[in-house]
């Protein structure tokens, strides 16, 4: 004791200085020592995670990383604040931020390593797994949801902590009537985005990877959010799509229960065109082809104009890519093949020249 006042008044530092001085110093012990054992015991528990087959435990070490680093440095400014009274007061005044903070931190971390782990690919899963896909989207708008959850309670928690909001929240509890107009007016479009996600969730009208058109346009649905919806484009293009046009507005889903799809191909010939032989050409590159997957082939005459005739090849294929590639590839090939040889089926402009009438007389211009 008497060797720590007289290095004090060694360093002529009023009581007040010295105090915060020693705060200082026992505050970065404890976050050195506690940086320094989360260091060692992470370390461990990641080589013990490499050395192990399941990828469970990688994705949980590497989600719990951060939160458990700054958790630890919380409890080493907790173990030094008892041994400092000055380090207690300030630490005091900031638990109720961190520890919340920190809490709903690492629940919202847990939850995600969790979600991730789930949506593992199984070896025995195709990549136009229905199931697999569903899944996948109702974990991703679930894990979202719970994040939203939780950092509402956190913010929630840490404004508590603050004296003067919590005398308000008293007092708006008195009046209760017109607080809940208020927060709800407030928080209605985060509530409507809420809502709509439990929705999407439950009724599942589109998961990731399914193929749609909506307003005109087609793709991939990339991601599901609460708010929107990631749609991706054949070039590449990203659409942002609002959630409530998929809950609220009619559009097409492709692979809602398989990706397996059947289209048509569209010619239009000469009324001269003989049908046979185009349908033998048909079946013979359908079936020679590999993107067709041997469930479904026709040909037909389904429409007649005054100059040409509607052919429409239509073939399967197990996905959506697939018949788009297998469409255009049996087009140019009934293309090319009535080019060589019936040249006379292409579709073309006939002129006649008129027959004059007898007692008419032919002008021409």
């Amino acid at each position: 004791m008497l060797d720590r006042l007289n290095l004090r008044d060694h360093a002529g530092l009023t009581d007040a200085a010295w105090n915060a001085l020693i705060a200082v110093g026992a505050a970065a012990i404890g976050v050195a020592i506690a940086l320094l054992a989360h260091r060692l015991v992470y370390m461990a528990l990641l080589r013990l995670s490499r050395a192990s087959e399941s990828k469970v435990d990688d994705i949980v070490a590497a989600h719990l990383r951060k939160p458990t680093r700054w958790a630890m440095v919380a409890l080493g400014l907790i173990l030094a604040a008892r041994e400092t009274p000055v380090l207690a007061d300030v630490w005091q005044k900031i638990a109720g931020f961190v520890m919340p903070a920190l809490i709903g931190w690492i629940v919202v971390a847990v939850f995600r390593a969790f979600v991730e782990a789930a949506c593992l690919d199984d070896p025995n899963t195709t990549l136009d797994d229905v199931r697999a896909r569903r899944r996948r989207t109702r974990l991703a708008i679930v894990s979202r949801i719970v994040t939203f959850v939780v950092v509402f309670v956190t913010i929630g928690l840490m404004l508590l902590s603050i004296p003067g909001v919590r005398e308000i929240g008293v007092t708006l509890m008195a009046s209760a009537g017109i607080a809940a107009l208020a927060v709800g007016a407030a928080a209605q479009p985060a509530l409507k985005s809420l809502i709509a996600g439990i929705q999407m969730a439950v009724t599942e009208p589109i998961s990731i990877g399914d193929v749609v058109m909506i307003g005109g346009d087609g793709g991939t649905v990339e991601d599901i959010r609460s708010s929107f919806v990631i749609v991706r484009t054949w070039d590449e293009r990203r659409l942002v799509v609002p959630t409530s046009k998929f809950l609220d507005e009619t559009f097409e889903n492709w692979s809602r229960n398989g990706s397996a799809l059947t289209g048509p191909a569209f010619l239009h010939l000469d009324p001269a065109a003989d049908i046979p032989p185009i349908r033998a050409e048909f079946e013979r590159l359908v079936e020679d082809h590999s993107r067709w997957d041997q469930r479904k082939r026709a040909l037909q005459v389904t429409n007649m104009a005054p100059g040409s005739i509607e052919i429409r090849a239509v073939v399967s294929a197990a996905s959506p890519g697939d018949l788009f590639e297998l469409r255009a590839d049996i087009r140019e090939a009934l293309l090319a093949w009535i080019r060589v040889h019936q040249p006379e089926a292409l579709a073309h402009t006939r002129q006649f020249e008129p027959t004059p009438e007898p007692g008419i007389p032919n002008v021409t211009a």
